[in-house]
C-alpha cells in the first residue's frame, strides 16, 4: 500500500491517515499562513520561520527514526506495520514540493514586499565599494576569529569521516587555484563555518551598521563570509560565487517512546543499538553545487544517498524571525492586549476568591498575572504549609519557580516534580531542580516508564484545624513566556472533589500511593483511555437507540488507532463528531461507510492552539473535560496525564461558547478532507477569525456583557 493512502471500507478496517504525512499536512497549513497576503508581512516571515524550524525537528526526530528502520534485516522489516522505504520516499516527495513553494514564496512575494517596506536583503553583487570597506573591518574584527576551515580531501581508506556539527551552517569553497601554500596534489576544496550563533545572522549596512533614513539594508552573514573568501584564501582566485551552502541535521538522540509507538519503537530501538547515536538524518546542499563536489562530500562525510536533499542558497531560515525590521505597526498583527481576569484581581487574596467559586483563565486572552499571583501568594502566605507542582517546560527565568525557591527558603514544604525527558528542555529543568533542592525543597524526577506530562499544582493551606487544598490545573505548561502565545486554559479550584484528588495524584508521584483511585479526575495511565472509549461508546449507543448524541473535541493531535476505531464506530451509529485538531490528525473524515458523520477542522493563527477540550452529550448531561492529553498512544498509555471535569455551570458555558465560536464560518479555519489534505473551510468569510473572536469574547465577559452577545 502506498503510504499516503488510507484504507478503504473493503479492507474492513477503519480508514486512517498516515501519521507522518498528516504532520506534513499540518506544516503545510503553517506555510499556507505565510502565503496568505492578508497576513501582515512580518507575521508572514514568522510563519516562514516556524515552517523551517518545524521541518528541522521533524527530520531530526521522525525521519531519523524511520531511516534507522532501513538498517534492519529484510525479514525484520517485513514484520513492520509500514514500509519505511516507501514512506520515506513519499515524505521526501511532499517535503520537496513544500520547499519549492517555500522558496518561491520568499523569492517572488516576501522579498519584494520587504523591499517595498524599506527592508532590503542585498546579495553579494549588490554591495558598493564603500560598503565593502565597512564590512571588511567588521569581518576582520568580529567574524574571522570565529571561523573554522576544514580541508575537504579525497578520503584514504583509513581516514575517518569529517564530522560536521548538527544544525550548523557551512560553506563549501573551491576549487582553490595553485598557491604557494597549496601543495601539489592537495585537494582544493575547503569547508568554512558560518558562525551564527554566536553572531547575528543578518548584518546591517551603512555607517557604523546603521542604515540611512528609514531604509534598512542587510546582508546575510553567509554572504559576508562569501565576500571575504579572498582574505581567507589569498591568491587562490576564489570569489563570492565559489561557495555553496550545506547543513547536516543529525538525529535528536531520540526518546523513542515519544517519537514512535509499540512495535515501531521497539524496531527503531533495535536498529539504533547497532550504531552510534547522532547519525545523519538530512544533508541539505545548495542545488547549484557541482555534481562532482556533491559526490566528494558524500564520500568524505560518509553519507548515504538517501541523506542528500537539495536545498537553496541559505539554510536555517528559522532565523528570519530575527530579521531587523522597521517599527511599522501595519507590518504586524494589531495588538490584542490580554484582559485582567474579572475575579482574580484586586485586594482580596486569591485563595479567598477561589474558595468561593472555581475560576477559569483563558490564555493568552486573559493576563497570566493570575497564575503568577497564585504562586507568589502561596510563597509568602504564613498559612501555606505545602506547595506541590509538576514541571514539564518552564521559562528559563521562571517567576513561578523563583517563588517556590523563595518559599522553600522560608521553610514551606515545597515539592516539585521535574520531567527531565522534556525534549530540548532537559538542561533548564535540571538547573531549576538543583536550585529548588539547594533552597531546601524536595525534588522528584520522572522515569522512562513514567513520564509526567500533567500540568497541575497544589497549595495546602492551614485553615482552622485542617489543611485545605487549592489546585491549579492546566491544559498547557506553567510557563509565563509561552502563555503569551499559546492558547490554553487554567482552572483554579478549591472544590474538594477536584483539589483533594490532585493531592492524591501527588501522593502517587511521591511514591506514597501505588495505585490511586480517582472519582472525578481522569488520569492516564490509570483510566483515561478507558473513560474516553466508554464515553464514545455511550454516544454510539444513544444514537443507535435514537436518542440525541454528539461529540466535540479540541486538541493538538489525534493519532491513537484504538480511539480512532471507536470514533468511526460512533460515526457509523450516527453520532455527529466535530474535531478541532491543530496538528496531526489521523482521523479520516467523510469516508463512505465509515465516517460520514465526522468533520475535522484545524485553526492556525497568530497564537498556537494548544488547549484540549473533550465534550460529550451524555444524554443531556453534557460532560466537559479540560486535559493535558492529546489522543495519542503515548499520552494514553505511557504518560501521566490529567483530564479534569468542569463542574461549575458558568465555566462550562464559557467552554461551550468557545467551541461554538471556533466552529463557526470564519477565516483561518482549515478543513481536513478524507485524504488528509487541508483547505480553507470558509475562504470567502469576512467575519473575524476564531482567535480574534475568542479575544473579543473574553473582553466582553470581563466587562460583564451577556454571554450571547460576547462573540
Amino acid at each position: 500500500m502506498v503510504p499516503g493512502d488510507t484504507l478503504t471500507p473493503e479492507d474492513d478496517r477503519p480508514p486512517r491517515i498516515e501519521r507522518d504525512l498528516s504532520w506534513i499536512g499540518f506544516n503545510g497549513r503553517v506555510l499556507g499562513e505565510a502565503a496568505d497576503p492578508s497576513v501582515p508581512l512580518l507575521e508572514r516571515l514568522h510563519f516562514l520561520s516556524i515552517f523551517s524550524s518545524n521541518l528541522d525537528e521533524f527530520f531530526r526526530v521522525r525521519v531519523a527514526g524511520l531511516r534507522a528502520l532501513l538498517r534492519l534485516e529484510p525479514h525484520q522489516r517485513g514484520r513492520l506495520p509500514l514500509d519505511p522505504a516507501e514512506l520515506l520516499a513519499e515524505i521526501h516527495r511532499r517535503v520537496l514540493a513544500q520547499q519549492e513553494r517555500y522558496g518561491a514564496l520568499i523569492r517572488d512575494e516576501v522579498l519584494p514586499a520587504l523591499a517595498e517596506a524599506g527592508v532590503h536583503l542585498r546579495g553579494v553583487h549588490d554591495v558598493s565599494d564603500s560598503e565593502r570597506a565597512i564590512l571588511a573591518r567588521y569581518f576582520e574584527a568580529e567574524v574571522r576569529p570565529h571561523l573554522r576551515v576544514i580541508a575537504l580531501d579525497e578520503p584514504d581508506d583509513d581516514d575517518a569521516p569529517i564530522e560536521l556539527d548538527d544544525h550548523a551552517l557551512y560553506l563549501v569553497v573551491g576549487p582553490l587555484h595553485s598557491t604557494p601554500a597549496l601543495a601539489p596534489g592537495t585537494q582544493r576544496y575547503r569547508i568554512v563555518t558560518i558562525p551564527s550563533p554566536p553572531l547575528h545572522r543578518f548584518i546591517r549596512l551603512g555607517p557604523d551598521g546603521a542604515s540611512a533614513g528609514d531604509e534598512i539594508h542587510l546582508v546575510f552573514l553567509d554572504d559576508l563570509v562569501r565576500l571575504h573568501l579572498d582574505r581567507l584564501f589569498p591568491d587562490s582566485g576564489i570569489g563570492p560565487d565559489d561557495a555553496w551552502a550545506i547543513k547536516l541535521s543529525r538525529d535528536a538522540d531520540l526518546g523513542l517512546d515519544e517519537a514512535f509507538d509499540g512495535d515501531l519503537a521497539a524496531a527503531v530501538r533495535h536498529a539504533l543499538s547497532r550504531r552510534a547515536e547522532g547519525v545523519p538524518a538530512r544533508f541539505l546542499f545548495d542545488s547549484a553545487m557541482p555534481a562532482g563536489l556533491i559526490d566528494l562530500l558524500q564520500r568524505r562525510l560518509a553519507l548515504e544517498h538517501e541523506d542528500l536533499i537539495e536545498g537553496g542558497r541559505y539554510h536555517n531560515l528559522e532565523d528570519l524571525r530575527t530579521l531587523p525590521a522597521p517599527a511599522d505597526p501595519d507590518l504586524r498583527f494589531p495588538p490584542w492586549p490580554p484582559a485582567p481576569h474579572p475575579e482574580l484581581v484586586g485586594e482580596r487574596s486569591i485563595f479567598e476568591v477561589v474558595a468561593e467559586a472555581d475560576q477559569l483563565l483563558h490564555l493568552p486572552y486573559q493576563s497570566y498575572d493570575a497564575v503568577v499571583r497564585f504562586f507568589r501568594e502561596a510563597a509568602t502566605d504564613d498559612a501555606v504549609e505545602e506547595i506541590w507542582m509538576t514541571v514539564y517546560r518552564v521559562a528559563t527565568d521562571s517567576v513561578l519557580l523563583g517563588a517556590l525557591e523563595e518559599a522553600a527558603r522560608r521553610g514551606v514544604g515545597v515539592h516539585v516534580f521535574f520531567e527531565v525527558q522534556a525534549r530540548f528542555d532537559e538542561a533548564s529543568n535540571l538547573e531549576w531542580a538543583d536550585r529548588i533542592e539547594a533552597a531546601g525543597g524536595s525534588v522528584l524526577f520522572g522515569t522512562p516508564e513514567r513520564k509526567v506530562h500533567a500540568k497541575v499544582a497544589l497549595v495546602r493551606r492551614r485553615e482552622g484545624s485542617s489543611l485545605r487544598n487549592y489546585a491549579l490545573l492546566g491544559t498547557g505548561n506553567f510557563n509565563e513566556v509561552t502563555a503569551r502565545f499559546y492558547t490554553d486554559f487554567n482552572l483554579f479550584t478549591a472544590r474538594p472533589a477536584i483539589a483533594d484528588e490532585v493531592h492524591l495524584l501527588f501522593r502517587y508521584l511521591d511514591g506514597e500511593v501505588d495505585a490511586p483511585l480517582f472519582e472525578h479526575l481522569v488520569v492516564a495511565p490509570f483510566g483515561l483511555r478507558e473513560t474516553i472509549s466508554e464515553s464514545i461508546r455511550a454516544e454510539a449507543e444513544a444514537a443507535r437507540e435514537g436518542r440525541p448524541a454528539g461529540i466535540e473535541i479540541k486538541m493538538n493531535a489525534l493519532e491513537d488507532p484504538g480511539v480512532i476505531a471507536t470514533l468511526h464506530h460512533a460515526s457509523r451509529m450516527g453520532v455527529p463528531i466535530r474535531a478541532l485538531v491543530r496538528g496531526i490528525a489521523c482521523l479520516a473524515p467523510g469516508r463512505s461507510g465509515w465516517s460520514e458523520e465526522i468533520e475535522v477542522r484545524s485553526i492556525i493563527g497568530r497564537y498556537l492552539e494548544h488547549a484540549r477540550i473533550y465534550r460529550f452529550h451524555a444524554d443531556g448531561d453534557d460532560r466537559i473535560w479540560l486535559a493535558s492529553a492529546d489522543w495519542m498512544t503515548r499520552n494514553l498509555n505511557r504518560r501521566v496525564e490529567v483530564a479534569f471535569p468542569i463542574l461549575d455551570a458558568r465555566l462550562a458555558d464559557q467552554l461551550r461558547d468557545i467551541l461554538r465560536i471556533q466552529w463557526e464560518e470564519r477565516p483561518r479555519v482549515h478543513r481536513i478532507d478524507s485524504g488528509g489534505e487541508s483547505h480553507y473551510a470558509f475562504p470567502e468569510s469576512t467575519d473575524t477569525d476564531p482567535q480574534h473572536a475568542h479575544w473579543r469574547y473574553v473582553h466582553a465577559i470581563t466587562a460583564g456583557a451577556p454571554r450571547g452577545s460576547c462573540s
